[in-house]
């Protein structure tokens, strides 16, 4: 039995945010407080990453867990009403995710997935040791 009713359970899900979501603000501040500059949500790559630094060529996707299925994670579970049409729709988020990605790295950008359930101060240093890492072009 779902917990709200179509109306409400509908309101609920159009709030749901795609860009400047909690995790997304949490990667910006860090790596903007360690002096990186980028550019958010470039519409002219593949998947519209959430942060984008074009001296590197890199692109930074944080994604949700449940929205883009991360293996193992416990905020990914589908939901048990209308399961079919959320296994369709979380796969396609998925191979959409890994399409967008493999095109990037075809055009000699390096593409980098930051998880929700990971933004924490061990994870960002390290992505910001990645990107700082990247070379310039």
């Amino acid at each position: 039995m779902d917990v709200f009713d179509e109306e409400t359970r509908s309101r609920v899900m159009a709030s749901v945010r795609g860009r400047d979501t909690k995790p997304e603000m949490a990667v910006r501040r860090y790596l903007h407080a360690r002096g990186l500059r980028f550019r958010l949500h470039r519409r002219d790559l593949p998947g519209r990453p959430d942060l984008v630094f074009p001296s590197r060529r890199v692109a930074v996707f944080v994604h949700g867990c449940f929205w883009h299925q991360r293996p193992g994670c416990r905020r990914a579970k589908l939901p048990r009403t209308r399961a079919d049409f959320w296994r369709r729709k979380l796969e396609g988020n998925v191979e959409r995710d890994a399409a967008a990605l493999a095109e990037l790295e075809a055009g000699g950008w390096t593409a980098l997935v930051v998880w929700e359930c990971e933004v924490g101060p061990e994870a960002l240093e390290a992505l910001y040791e990645r990107i700082v890492g990247s070379p310039m072009v």
